[in-house]
């Protein structure tokens, strides 16, 4: 069985909570113990899923609105508005993804039998191919990087990072 290499008891951040104490003493460095680390998590998550997703032959805003038509279930169709909702872009810029989108064969329009004046966007047999091949790549990574957390550490900092989500969701309402 092969040995996972031991974690580090300190990082980065630890260093700059300790220098941020030393020169300003009047201050509590502790939102950096969190919002540091997130932030460099957050940095390396995006490369892992740059490369994830670039594995299977798609970029990361590619993978987005895919995976929101996949997710959708069957018939794998959604409005544009109803992937602006899920995207968080502009309308114009969820016409440009979809029309890049059309052109690689990843989805394709088609009529609203619900509403005469609207279209849906319907992932194609090779989009669900593509979205699928990275969602598996995605996981597997990720699957790797939880593997030395425990378990009841993983759930515990899940629980944290959603309410600190919704906390910060409120806030920009």
């Amino acid at each position: 069985m092969e040995r996972m290499p031991e974690t580090p008891k300190h990082d980065v951040v630890d260093v700059i909570v300790r220098e941020w104490s030393t020169v300003r003493a009047d201050l509590d460095p502790a939102p950096l113990e969190v919002f540091s680390r997130v932030k460099r998590i957050a940095k390396q998550l995006d490369d892992l899923r740059k490369d994830a997703f670039a594995d299977a032959g798609l970029e990361p805003w590619e993978f987005d609105v895919l995976s929101a038509l996949r997710r959708a279930g069957g018939p794998h169709a959604l409005t544009p508005k109803q992937l602006l909702a899920t995207n968080l872009v502009s309308s114009g810029t969820m016409t440009n993804r979809i029309d890049r989108l059309a052109a690689r064969g990843l989805v394709v329009r088609q009529d609203d039998p619900a509403d005469g004046r609207s279209v849906l966007v319907v992932i194609t047999d090779e989009g669900i191919e593509r979205v699928d091949e990275a969602i598996t790549r995605l996981i597997a990574e990720e699957e790797a990087l939880l593997a030395g957390v425990d378990p009841d550490e993983a759930d515990a900092l899940a629980r944290g990072l959603r309410a600190l989500s919704l906390r910060m969701g409120a806030i920009d309402d």
